[in-house]
This record gives C-alpha cells, structure tokens and sequence, in this order.
C-alpha cells in the first residue's frame, strides 16, 4: 500500500506534465466531465475524444476478430493435413486388399474351376476329396475376407476424401477472411490515427484552467472495498488513478478504458473479454438500483466502459490527457448496460 501511495503521490506531482505527455503518444476514452459552461474548444474536444473511443473499439474488436479467424485456419490447416494423411493411407490400403482379391481370384480361375464338382472329379481318394475341399473353403474364406477388407479400405478413402476436400474449403474460407479481416484492421487503425491527431490538435486549444481541471486526478484518498472479488478488482483499479490513457493500452501504467477492467479483474483472477462491447455481456445484467462496489458499467451503446466504486460513483479510464480517476456514474455518457461481474 505504501507503494500505492508514493505511485499516487508521484501522479499528482506529474498532473500538471500530463497534457505534454498525451501529445507525444498517451490517449484516451470516452468523454470525461463536461460542464454545461464548458468552452465550445472543450466541447469540441469531448466530441472528438468520444469519436476516437468509439474507433479503438472497432479497432480491438477487429483485432479481436483477426485472433479468433487465424486459429480457425490453423484449425483448417491442420484438418487438412490429418486428412491428407488419411486419405493416403487409405488409398495404401486399398491398393493393397485389392492386390489380395486380385492374387484370390487369379488363384480360382487358375485351379481348374476349383469347385466342389471339379474337386470330386479329380480327387485319387476320399481323403484327395476332402483336403481339396478343404483348400477350397480357406480360399473362399480367404477370398470373401479381402473383399470386406476392401471395401472398407475404398469406404475409408471416400470419406477421407470428402473430408479433405471439406477441410481444403474451410482453410480456403479462413484465408480468404484472414485476409478481410486484417485489411479492416488496417484502415481502422489509419482512422483511428487520424482521429487521435485532431484530438490532440484540440487539446492544446484548451484554455489553462481547461487542462488544469481534465489532468486533475480527482479523489486519490484510500477507499475501502469489499472482502470479495469484485472488491479484488476495484482495489486494482483504484490503485492505477492517476495513470493516463492510451488507445490499446493495458498496463502497467498506461490503460484504455477496457484496458483497464479487464486487467482488474484478472488480478482478482476472474477473465473477461477484452473489449467493452464484450464486457456489455460479461456477468450478469444488475439494475441501476442495484449497482455496487466492483460491477462494470457499459457506456455510449458499448464505446466505453467503467467500474462501480459505489451506487454514486465509477472509476475509469477517461479520455485523452485525463487520467485515470473516480467521477459521478452518470458523468461517463448514456448508460449501455450494468453487469455484475464476481458476487
């Protein structure tokens, strides 16, 4: 905790740095306080915060997309090669069962018509008789077991057939999407770049008394929490007040607002998604009345995410040049959607 507090210490001696700091690469989430008397620059800002939030969304998500769609086709590759495999060996076999028909049926025709008539007219005893019955009943015998064996092999080579075919589709399918996919990544990242430009163009628009008030960390005074998980990752959240924001960012000390629920939460050892529209499902649905210490609050249709400290209060990751800190639950934007996490 001592360590906690010289970090907070240390936050608050660098505040007044910050805006600096977020125009050589620190950035941010969803729109922070706006004041009804808030300059038409601050504003501005605000709107184009919210914008850029709204793109490093889109751009995890992608990425998120990108991930999920490469191990399918390392799935598919693989599936392919298992397939391939089998196939070959089933067309070994079959190349084998119907050399062993092949050699059983050349062998009947060679016997002078090796059958039970052809056996009795040629036997020199009862005994002649019998030992070439014999022989006739193990070739047929012998005969009628390679041709099972046989059509299971030419049974085998269809299905492994199809189903390398069907694999070669599916790694097909997945390429061609992996491919999509990554272009998509591409050009959200070029919006988001640009978007992050005018963001900070803005900021350095702001008046003095305009940056003093959004570097401002708020409350960084100790806050119980409850003796659960939840409690765990509010405890983990609180301790980053202070720390800026960066698109993409999830620690240590550099966070986006999903960034930094989804970290919490693992210190409490407890997964969810990584992005805030996946965190809008994560948990269970808890009502406004409900809200308490530890839930995640979801914002602006699932843009931007924050985590309860109370039934009145939310800590989060905010926006460019604002650090991380505690302001009034509805002070984020319009409420998306409430989960209960742990508890």
């Amino acid at each position: 905790m001592a360590s906690q507090r010289l970090k907070r210490g240390v936050r608050g001696a660098l505040a007044a740095t910050a805006v600096a700091a977020a125009a050589v690469g620190v950035a941010p989430v969803p729109a922070g306080a706006q004041p009804n008397t808030a300059s038409d620059a601050l504003k501005k800002y605000n709107e184009l915060a919210e914008q850029a939030t709204k793109l490093n969304e889109e751009l995890l998500q992608a990425e998120e997309k990108h991930k999920a769609n490469q191990a399918e086709l390392d799935k598919a590759t693989a599936e392919l090669a298992q397939a391939s495999q089998a196939g070959d060996q089933a067309k070994a076999d079959e190349e084998q069962f119907r050399g062993q028909v092949d050699l059983l049926t050349e062998a009947s025709f060679e016997g002078a018509r090796f059958n039970q008539l052809s056996a009795l007219l040629v036997s020199d005893s009862q005994q002649d008789f019998l030992d070439r019955m014999s022989a006739l009943g193990i070739l047929a015998a012998d005969n009628g077991e390679a041709l099972d064996k046989l059509s299971g092999a030419v049974d085998a080579a269809e299905a492994a057939r199809t189903k390398a075919a069907d694999a070669q589709n599916k790694a097909r399918t997945a390429t061609e999407e992996a491919a999509k996919i990554a272009e998509d990544v591409r050009k959200r990242k070029g919006d988001l770049e640009k978007q992050m430009t005018e963001v900070r163009t803005q900021l350095n628009r702001l008046t003095a008394s305009e940056k003093s008030a959004l570097t401002n960390p708020g409350d960084t005074s100790q806050i119980s929490v409850p003796a659960s998980k939840a409690g765990e990752a509010l405890a983990f959240a609180l301790a980053q007040r202070g720390d800026m924001y960066q698109y993409g960012a999830t620690g240590p000390d550099l966070w986006d607002c999903s960034g930094l629920t989804m970290k919490s939460y693992a210190a409490a050892g407890v997964s969810i998604p990584r992005t805030s529209n996946g965190q809008a499902t994560a948990g269970r649905a808890v009502t406004r009345a409900q809200v308490t210490a530890g839930d995640l609050i979801i914002y602006n249709g699932g843009n931007h995410v924050g985590m309860a400290v109370d039934n009145a209060r939310v800590v989060h990751a905010s926006t460019d040049g604002v650090p991380v800190k505690i302001v009034p639950l509805e002070n984020p934007g319009t409420i998306y959607a409430m989960r209960r996490i742990a508890g």
